[in-house]
């Protein structure tokens, strides 16, 4: 008895230690970890306000394009283009934004450098 008691609470606690892993790297997904696409557009449009279809769609295609390149380098290239390619995809972001949109960008940037925060292509400098 006592070892199937034994076996029930070790199953109990990897149950309960997979779900904790889970939750963890769920929660990491939207601030640390890669953001998809949909993601990315979403945590733009929060910062800068409503994009029209149009727009989603170009910066959809901008952040696709940047991840398949970022995919296609080796692994040891990934790191040196790294920051060139994410500022090229910023200023492809930031010129299918409306001047209003782009004035907010901007400042989302600049404080996104201040505090060392993450975001992709929209970090680093924009032209």
């Amino acid at each position: 008895m006592k070892a199937v008691s034994r076996i029930l609470l070790v199953a109990a606690l990897s149950g309960a230690l997979l779900a904790a892993i889970a939750s963890a790297q769920e929660q990491r997904k939207g601030r640390g970890g890669m953001m998809d696409p949909e993601q990315r557009i979403e945590r733009l449009e929060q910062a800068v306000g409503s994009l029209s279809a149009e727009q989603k769609a170009k910066i959809k295609e901008v952040y696709a394009q940047s991840a398949e390149k970022m995919r296609s380098l080796p692994e040891d290239q990934r790191r040196e283009q790294m920051m060139e390619m994410m500022q090229e995809a910023g200023r492809q972001v930031r010129a299918v934004l409306t001047a209003d949109q782009q004035k907010k960008y901007d400042e989302m940037m600049a404080q996104m450098r201040q505090s060392g925060g993450g975001g992709g292509g929209e970090r680093r400098k924009k032209n």
